[in-house]
Order: C-alpha cells, then structure tokens, then sequence
C-alpha cells in the first residue's frame, strides 16, 4: 500500500499561519511539505549571524540581507534560509517575500540540517533558477557554492576548505563582496 502525503498550496500555508495554527512550530514549507526546521546549535546562531552582518554592512547599498526569514518561490516551496541577498524593493515586501527574480544568492548554515540543505533545498532552489547557493558544513568545515542552475539542477558544484569567493552577484566590488573563507580557524565567512 502505498503511502500518499497531503500537500500545500503557498496560499493555504499562508492561511494556516494567518490561522496561528502554526504559530508554536518551527516549519517551512518545501514543495508543498510542511517540514519540520532543526534547531540551531550555538556554532550555527553564532557564525550566520555574523556573516549576515557583514555582509549587510558590506551591501548595505547594494542588497538587502534578510537573515532567517521566508522566500516565497513558484515549486510551492517557502523556505527560510539562513542568509538571503535579495534585491532592495523597500515597501513592496510588505506585501510578499521575496521571489526568486529578487534573490541574489541564498546561504545555509548546516550542522543537524545538512542532508536537506544539501539535496532537497538544492533541488528545490535550482528549480526556480536561483543564480548562486552557499552550504557551510559546520562538521566538515566546508563551503559548498552551488551555481549556474540549469533543468532544475545547479550545472556547478565547488566544495571550499579555504580561499577567496566572489558571489556572482556582485564581481565588480571586491571590497564590498569577496567573503574569504577559512578551515583552519572557523567555518565563518568574512572579508578580506
């Protein structure tokens, strides 16, 4: 007998968080899933919270960064990735999270997280042409950069253990957005 899930629409998550019938969960909605979020460790609060803000200082005129808050993208998927660089729209996200036309790149700190950042949210992510996705592997101590999607897979995969990154985003302003990533003293993203 096969097992069939139930699956959501964004509108009727939309509804059920309107409802506060999700309001003591840590959820996001992947491809019409309600999925349970894991909960961050100290390592994890504590390095995407300081890569989110440099790279806010960093961007500041360039990009809005959005820190743990919801995408909302056509696969009816709403995730909420640790780090998104998003277009600057100001008042229009008001009215919706930003779209995948709005997204520079996304990053996730995985430590409990890594098997859905790596292959569900990837998926999920390339389907929607998201340009540029960052993995840190807080175990292995590892930057993964996912680009160049293409039939709803990223076409490249790079695995870091050091050295200098450029996001796609942003390759003509060295200062503002080179992240230099090291192994050897923390899996942190910072500038150079």
């Amino acid at each position: 007998m096969a097992i069939t899930t139930a699956k959501w629409t964004i509108d009727e998550y939309h509804r059920m968080i309107a409802a506060g019938i999700l309001d003591d969960r840590r959820v996001e909605l992947l491809q019409g899933e309600i999925v349970e979020m894991s909960p961050e460790g100290e390592p994890h609060a504590y390095f995407s919270s300081e890569a989110g803000e440099y790279l806010m200082r960093r961007l500041s005129d360039r990009a809005m960064v959005r820190l743990a808050k919801p995408i909302t993208l056509p696969n009816n998927s709403e995730p909420e990735p640790d780090i998104a660089i998003v277009q600057r729209l100001g008042r229009e996200y008001l009215e919706h999270h930003p779209y995948p036309e709005n997204i520079f790149w996304l990053i996730e700190y995985s430590e409990s997280s890594l098997e859905k950042d790596l292959e569900i949210k990837r998926k999920i992510y390339a389907q929607v042409d998201i340009p540029e996705y960052w993995v840190v592997n807080l175990k292995r101590r590892q930057l993964i950069v996912f680009r160049d999607p293409q039939d709803g897979e990223y076409a490249s995969r790079s695995t870091l253990t050091g050295g200098i990154v450029y996001p796609l985003a942003f390759p003509d302003t060295a200062k503002s957005a080179v992240i230099k990533y090291s192994r050897s003293k923390s899996p942190f993203l910072r500038g150079i």
